[in-house]
C-alpha cells in the first residue's frame, strides 16, 4: 500500500538545484533550500501533489528545486527539463504580445475591436476598446467559451450576438473569452496565426527555450502528466482560445527567466522591454489589488490575507466593481506582482517584487486551491526579504 505522503517522500530523493555549485551560490542554495522544503512539502502531502518546481530569485541569482514525479505510471522525477501546464499565467504573455505590437505601431489598446475584426462593426462587442479584453472590463463574459462554440464561426456568431451585463469599464468580470479574443486580434494585426507568432518571435525573444503552445513531439518525454482529483492522468486538450488564454507549458527555468525579463534583470530588445513595462501599468484598482495588463499588483509590502484574498475564487468567480485609473498608473518597482494559473491537472503561480529582486514560480502537477500558493510564496519570499 503506498502511503499518503507519498510523493513527499519521493521529493527528498528528487531535490536539485539548476545551477553551478560554486562558492557563495552553493551558500545560498544550501540557505534557500530549507525555507522551499519548509513550505512546499505540507503542500504536497496535504494535497497528494505528484510533482512540483520551485524557480527563486534571490540576490540577483537563480535557483530550481524539483520534487516528486513528472509521472507516475511510468514513474519520472520532476527535472530542470519537466515541462508544465501554466494554465492562466499564459494570459501575461498574450498581453505581452499585445504590448509589443502596440511598441511596433500594429495597434493601439485604445482601439476598439472592430478596428481589427470589421465584421463585428456595428456590434456592442465592437465597440469594446482593447485595453478592456486585457483587464477583464469588457462588461461581462461567462468565465469559458460557451460550450456550443466549437470554431471561430460559430465565435464571431456568438460575439455578434453578445450583450453586455454591465457598462465596459466598470466592473471586473474574470474570463477567458476577453483576453482570448485580444490574442486574436493582435494576432491579425501582426498579420501571423497566434502559436506562430508566441513560438516564432516571443518566447525566442523573451530568452525561453522551452516554452511552447503546442509541445513538439521531441519534447513530449519531459511534458508532465497533470492529474486529477480521482488521480487520472490529464493534460489540456485544444479549444476555441484556448492557446491565447491557458495554452502555455513551459519549464521552471524558462519561467523564472521571463520573471527576470519582467524584473529588468535582463537584456532584451529595447522595444519588447518597454512592452513588458506597458503590462506593469495599471488600468483599474480592485480594492487592494490594482488591475494592470492581466498582471495583478499591490503596494509592498502587501499582507497575505490581501494576496489570498485577490488571487481567490471569489475574487474571480463573480463580478466585483472596479475603480479606473485614467491616465493608467505608471509602472512601479516597490510591488508586489502576481498571477496564478490552472488547468485540470496542474496548478501554477508566480509572483516578484521588483525593488527586492526577489520571484518566485511554483509549477505542480496537480491543481490546488491558490490561497495555498499564495501562502507557500509569501512564506519563502518575505523570508528572502528579510534575509
Amino acid at each position: 500500500m503506498i502511503p499518503k505522503n507519498a510523493a513527499v517522500l519521493t521529493a527528498s530523493l528528487f531535490v536539485t538545484c539548476a545551477f553551478p555549485m560554486l562558492g557563495h551560490a552553493a551558500d545560498d542554495a544550501a540557505q534557500i533550500k530549507p525555507l522551499v522544503d519548509a513550505a512546499i512539502q505540507p503542500v504536497m502531502e496535504k494535497y497528494n501533489i505528484p510533482g512540483m518546481a520551485i524557480g527563486v530569485i534571490s540576490g540577483g541569482n537563480s535557483y530550481i528545486f524539483n520534487y516528486g514525479l513528472a509521472s507516475k505510471k511510468p514513474a519520472k522525477p520532476v527535472t530542470a527539463n519537466t515541462i508544465f501546464e501554466v494554465g492562466s499565467i499564459s494570459k501575461t504573455f498574450t498581453t505581452t504580445l499585445a504590448a509589443y505590437a502596440q511598441v511596433n505601431g500594429q495597434l493601439s489598446l485604445s482601439d476598439t475591436t472592430s478596428k481589427y475584426l470589421p465584421a463585428l462593426q456595428g456590434t456592442e462587442f465592437g465597440e469594446i476598446q482593447l485595453f478592456q479584453l486585457a483587464t477583464h472590463t469588457p462588461g461581462g463574459f461567462p468565465l469559458q467559451v460557451p460550450d456550443d462554440v466549437k470554431n471561430d464561426d460559430q465565435m464571431m456568431t456568438y460575439l455578434k450576438n453578445w450583450k453586455p451585463a454591465y457598462e465596459p469599464g466598470t466592473m471586473r468580470t474574470y474570463a477567458n473569452p476577453s483576453i482570448g479574443m485580444l490574442g486574436v486580434i493582435t494576432a491579425n494585426a501582426m498579420k501571423k496565426d497566434f502559436a506562430s507568432l508566441m513560438e516564432g518571435k516571443l518566447f525566442p525573444a523573451l530568452g525561453l527555450s522551452s516554452t511552447y503552445i503546442d509541445v513538439p513531439k521531441s519534447k513530449m518525454k519531459d511534458y508532465a502528466f497533470g492529474y486529477k482529483s480521482n488521480d487520472k492522468p490529464v493534460r489540456v486538450s485544444k479549444a476555441i482560445l484556448s492557446a491565447e488564454a491557458y495554452g502555455v507549458k513551459t519549464t521552471a527555468t524558462d519561467l523564472v527567466r521571463y520573471m527576470q525579463a519582467n524584473m529588468n534583470m535582463v537584456k532584451l530588445d529595447g522595444k519588447l522591454q518597454q512592452a513588458i513595462a506597458d503590462t506593469h501599468a495599471g488600468y483599474f484598482k480592485v480594492g487592494k489589488m490594482t488591475q494592470d495588463l492581466l498582471w495583478e499588483q499591490y503596494a509592498y509590502p502587501a499582507s497575505l490575507d490581501d494576496l489570498r484574498y485577490g488571487n481567490s475564487r471569489e475574487l474571480s468567480s463573480k463580478p466585483v466593481p472596479v475603480e479606473r485609473l485614467d491616465p493608467p498608473s505608471a509602472p512601479r518597482n516597490d510591488v508586489w506582482i502576481n498571477k496564478t494559473g490552472s488547468t485540470n491537472g496542474f496548478g501554477a503561480y508566480v509572483a516578484f517584487v521588483p525593488e527586492k529582486r526577489i520571484g518566485i514560480v511554483i509549477l505542480a502537477n496537480r491543481y490546488y486551491p491558490n490561497e495555498e500558493r499564495i501562502s507557500a510564496a509569501y512564506e519563502i519570499l518575505t523570508k528572502l526579504d528579510s534575509k
